[in-house]
């Protein structure tokens, strides 16, 4: 099956590895844009349509994290992030997903395996369902025609790894969800990074349950997770 291309936008201030990335990108049929900063970057991604986004968190001019955040909430623009950033430690994950970024790569990175996980991550996007049903548990409600979940009254912000991750855990509701299947609905056969899976249902727990509020989501050591209420 013939691979389609897409438009990348580059956002790396270290000139040689920028150059890297697009002339591999490109040599794989891809369409690519960079920027050396990240007001340049956020020009870009506001005036242009992408497929995706391969962001620095170290930038001058304006930081990955800034940039990532005046994306989402400024601009309204929801293009898959990538962030590319040799910070590896947990709180900055977090940080990342928490601001709306949907993988987070640890540098360095082999580039096949950086243009499949974008290319797939892309791909699983443009498939997902958009059928206008909505899944319910307790007091959750996600509707998968607008994508929009809400508990109660409260709209509850979700990426679009969330989003997966609460699709296929309230379809299981109140069955136990074992790892490999979150990590195989949410990255495909790319296999993720041992915290990331981790890093997302802690960012997706705290959507769910705000003070007051019942606890929804489960772990269940050395298994998975479950989406239920516990009297």
């Amino acid at each position: 099956m013939t691979q389609s291309a897409l438009s990348i936008l580059i956002v790396e201030d270290n000139s040689q590895l920028a150059a890297n990335l697009y002339d591999y990108m490109e040599a794989c049929g891809h369409h690519l844009d960079a920027a050396p900063d990240g007001i340049s970057g956020l020009h870009l991604a506001s005036t242009r349509r992408y497929d995706a986004i391969v962001l620095d968190w170290n930038l001058p001019r304006l930081d990955g994290l800034t940039f990532l955040q005046r994306l989402r909430r400024e601009a309204g623009n929801n293009v898959p992030v990538f962030m590319l950033t040799a910070r590896d430690q947990l709180e900055d994950k977090m940080r990342s997903f928490e601001s709306g970024v949907d993988e987070y790569l640890v540098k360095p990175i082999a580039l096949p395996e950086l243009e499949i996980r974008v290319r797939s991550y892309v791909e699983r996007v443009r498939g997902f369902s958009s059928a206008d049903r909505t899944l319910r548990t307790a007091d959750l409600a996600f509707n998968l025609g607008t994508m929009e979940a809400h508990r109660g009254a409260r709209k509850i912000p979700l990426s679009r790894t969330g989003r997966r991750l609460l699709e296929v855990l309230m379809r299981e509701s109140p069955t136990i969800v074992s790892r490999e299947r979150l990590e195989e609905a949410a990255w495909g056969d790319a296999s993720p990074d041992k915290d990331l899976l981790r890093s997302h249902m802690s960012v997706l727990r705290r959507g769910l349950e705000q003070e007051g509020e019942a606890r929804l989501l489960h772990n269940v050591s050395g298994v998975g997770y479950r989406l239920c209420e516990i009297p």
